[in-house]
């Protein structure tokens, strides 16, 4: 296994699940594919349709049921009104396929076409708002928000990464969808992948030939101790996204959201938080994304 994140789901966390007005369902009814990957689902009872949805990707060696018991999106959602997809990965590892063409290119294929499936299965038939899709993740969870954001810019309004590296950056040449375990990049897990901005734009814009319109603000988390997925990963993913988006660095903000971070403001569009000594994977800020997606 390449990386692994090890969250401890506490008892206070117990305690929360069970105060929820519903719970996570597997949803057996899904089976668009193209891979297996799972589709777990948490609706709020009452929830008034349309309501927007969060698609939450777990880590390396997680689940959907792991990635629901250790972060607040659900207890969240009972106060704010929105639909949660769990996506599960299909590899034995939980690792998502961000290395592949099919996954990392517009309707190509993969696990990132699997999950856009699963946004569209949550708009038939759960009354998801197809207008308000939003996309979070931790480490593998984190890559594959930023290749969502790239292949998928009509799909999602934002995203929220945490430790993950830009999108494209684990390409691997001649991996295929659906391998097990997916392809590795260790360059640039190590941090030595480096690009201008201009490359990481184009990279970003060769996945979807064609489209003009607006991508998706991003939301970037580092912590400078991270030695799974390396800390220049950070700087990189920034220069991908502010080259795509269009902003430059307006603002540097210490100590914000909380004491050791740093915000690096690029308009309204792109934020970075790196956090000082913090390692692999920046704790979940839900509140902060909430704000983000304009949920909260």
């Amino acid at each position: 296994m390449h990386f692994s994140l090890t969250l401890a789901v506490s008892a206070t966390m117990a305690g929360l699940a069970s105060a929820l007005s519903s719970s996570l369902q597997q949803v057996t009814g899904f089976t668009d594919g193209p891979t297996k990957a799972g589709m777990y689902i948490y609706v709020p009872t009452g929830v008034t349709a349309p309501a927007p949805i969060i698609v939450a990707i777990h880590y390396c060696t997680g689940t959907a049921n792991a990635y629901f018991s250790s972060t607040k999106y659900a207890s969240l959602a009972d106060t704010h009104g929105f639909i949660v997809v769990y996506p599960s990965s299909p590899s034995s590892g939980g690792c998502w396929d961000v290395a592949s063409t099919a996954s990392l290119t517009h309707d190509g294929g993969g696990d990132s076409l699997t999950i856009v499936n699963m946004v569209k299965y949550a708009v038939a038939n759960y009354g998801g708002d197809a207008d308000r899709v939003y996309a979070t993740g931790s480490s593998s969870g984190a890559m594959m928000t930023n290749v969502l954001a790239g292949a998928y810019p009509d799909v999602f309004k934002a995203g929220s990464s945490y430790s993950g590296v830009p999108d494209g950056c684990f390409y691997v040449a001649g991996s295929q969808a659906g391998q097990d375990p997916p392809g590795w990049n260790s360059q640039c897990s190590g941090g030595t992948l480096v690009k201008s901005a201009e490359e990481w734009g184009d990279q970003v814009r060769s996945y979807y030939p064609g489209y003009t319109g607006s991508y998706p603000k991003m939301l970037i988390w580092h912590g400078t101790a991270d030695t799974t997925l390396a800390y220049p990963n950070y700087a990189e993913a920034l220069k991908q996204w502010s080259n795509v988006l269009g902003v430059s660095l307006t603002a540097t903000n210490e100590n914000t959201p909380q004491s050791g971070y740093t915000q690096s403001v690029y308009g309204d569009t792109l934020v970075g938080y790196s956090g000082a000594g913090v390692g692999h994977t920046v704790p979940v800020h839900e509140d902060v994304d909430l704000a983000w997606f304009g949920i909260a």
